[in-house]
C-alpha cells in the first residue's frame, strides 16, 4: 500500500469536498451516505472550510477525519469519527449510552480498494478513539444500512459485532440501520 494515513488539516476544504462529492456519486452512496450529491454541491465554501477545520487536528476534537494519502497528494480514501458522550445531542441512531465514537462517511475510490486502504483508515480511526482524554471511550461504533452486505461484511472482518440495535433510515421508515460495534479492549 503506497498511502499515508493521517488526519486532514484545517486549510484542505477543497479536498475534504471534491472527496466527499465523489463519495456521493458512488454506485452505492444511496446506501452509504444520509447526504446526497445535489445537496453537497449547492453548499457554500464556508461550509467546507468549517467542515475541514472541526475534522482537523487543530478543530474542537468532536470530529476528526483521517484520509489515505498517495505520494502524488492524492487523497484514495477517507473516515470520519465523530465523538459522543451520553449528555451530548443526538446526531443520528439512538443516544450514547456510553462514551463512544461513531464512525461516518466512509469512502474508498475505486482503483484504491483492495489495496488495505481501508484497514488502514480504520486503524487509525480506532486507534484514535482509544487514546481520547477521559473519560475514556468505551466503544466505537457505526451504522450500515441492511442492503449493504459488503461493507457490512468489512465491519465483520475487521471486529465490528452487530448490536442488535436497528434505527430507521431518515426519509425512508420502510429501510433500517444496523448497528455495529467494537468494544474497547480491556487494559487499555
Amino acid at each position: 500500500m503506497d498511502y499515508s494515513i493521517r488526519t486532514i488539516r484545517a486549510d484542505e476544504w477543497e479536498k475534504t469536498r471534491e472527496i466527499r462529492l465523489a463519495a456521493l456519486q458512488d454506485p452505492v452512496a444511496h446506501l452509504a451516505f444520509l447526504d446526497t450529491y445535489e445537496d453537497a454541491v449547492e453548499r457554500p465554501d464556508a461550509f467546507w472550510k468549517d467542515r475541514a477545520e472541526g475534522a482537523s487536528e487543530t478543530g474542537e476534537g468532536k470530529v476528526r477525519q483521517f484520509v489515505a494519502e498517495g505520494p502524488d497528494g492524492s487523497w484514495a480514501g477517507t473516515i470520519s469519527l465523530l465523538v459522543e458522550r451520553p449528555s451530548d445531542e443526538v446526531r443520528f441512531g439512538e443516544a450514547a449510552k456510553v462514551d463512544q465514537t461513531h464512525i461516518v462517511g466512509v469512502y474508498v475510490r475505486p482503483e484504491a480498494r483492495g489495496t488495505g486502504v481501508i484497514d488502514a483508515l480504520f486503524r487509525a480511526g480506532v486507534e484514535w478513539s482509544w487514546t481520547l482524554p477521559e473519560p475514556a471511550v468505551a466503544r466505537v461504533r457505526l451504522y450500515v444500512h441492511e442492503e449493504n452486505a459488503r461493507a457490512a461484511a468489512f465491519y465483520r472482518r475487521f471486529g465490528f459485532a452487530a448490536t442488535g440495535e436497528r434505527v430507521a433510515v431518515p426519509g425512508d421508515d420502510s429501510a433500517q440501520e444496523l448497528e455495529y460495534e467494537l468494544v474497547r479492549p480491556t487494559g487499555r
